[in-house]
């Protein structure tokens, strides 16, 4: 098998540690970099506010972690585009995204709006994919999202950039997590993402990608079909347990990630379990079927 290219590679993406606490994208958008960077958050969380110039609103997507300087940086660019906060969207319930939506909610005076009663919150908003939102002088479209959780959602602007939240990350490539994400379900996402044809994608982790979003997600397509080809390879190959399934396939990915992968791979377990190619004993081995 050979592993497909990541078109990133040749992009002038910022390294590491080097994005901008703020950074305005374009006139409907600005980031803002919340400062919980990690082997999982990458360079931290990225949350936006979404609004007409001139509109005196904004809405805030993702605000992540409920930190006092992350609040602090967000108020600040509030000001800088003469907004107050109309609403709070979250892509999806994780905490890095969403610890702060009630609390902020509640301090601007915004509804919340998610994918799930639990985030949204007692008066907050329940999204479904197809809904469409008049806020702030413009307009979001809400698109379904699911496979790296169950309630991901991603957000379309009118620029026609789509907030992808956890979906596509600047840099590597999502989890699908496990029990609640579906690689089906994930796959699918990315191709109704992919047929938007969208004019860039800001990630909830890493930079903003810009130059050629459907190589990216072509990319994301092919990666997943090659980690299945992989986990195939190990099981002839003897592997028996999720654990020896990680060892092997990521052996070259830092340790500290390697829960992350194993998330992954139980689901890519499932989905091929599901199609009669792998069987599971009852002491939890996996063999090809």
């Amino acid at each position: 098998m050979t592993a497909p290219v990541d078109p990133r590679g040749t992009w002038q993406l910022p390294a590491f540690g080097a994005m901008p606490r703020t950074a305005d994208l374009e006139p409907l958008v600005t980031r803002v970099l919340a400062p919980n960077p990690s082997g999982m958050t990458l360079d931290g969380t990225n949350s936006y506010l979404v609004g007409a110039p001139g509109s005196g609103a904004a809405v805030l997507v993702d605000p992540g972690p409920d930190d006092p300087a992350h609040l602090d940086a967000v108020e600040a660019a509030l000001a800088a585009r003469g907004a107050r906060c109309a609403a709070v969207l979250v892509t999806h319930h994780h905490g890095d995204h969403a610890e702060a939506a009630l609390p902020w909610g509640a301090r601007f005076g915004a509804q919340v709006m998610a994918g799930s009663g639990d985030v949204a919150g007692p008066g907050g908003r329940v999204l479904s994919g197809g809904d469409r939102l008049q806020l702030a002088g413009t307009t979001v479209d809400v698109v379904p999202t699911p496979g790296h959780c169950s309630d991901h959602l991603a957000f379309r602007v009118e620029s026609g950039a789509v907030l992808v939240g956890d979906h596509v990350l600047g840099r590597g490539t999502s989890v699908v997590t496990h029990p609640e994400g579906d690689v089906v379900a994930y796959l699918e996402s990315l191709r109704r993402v992919r047929d938007l044809g969208p004019a860039a994608l800001y990630c909830g982790h890493g930079p903003e990608l810009t130059e050629d979003v459907g190589a990216v997600l072509d990319y994301y397509l092919a990666h997943r079909a090659y980690r299945e080809g992989q986990v195939l390879a190990a099981l002839q190959g003897g592997a028996t347990t999720v654990d020896e399934l990680v060892a092997d396939i990521y052996a070259d990915v830092p340790r500290e990630v390697w829960f992350a992968a194993a998330q992954s791979t139980r689901a890519t377990l499932d989905k091929l379990r599901a199609e009669g190619r792998v069987t599971e004993a009852a002491d939890g081995t996996v063999r090809p079927a």
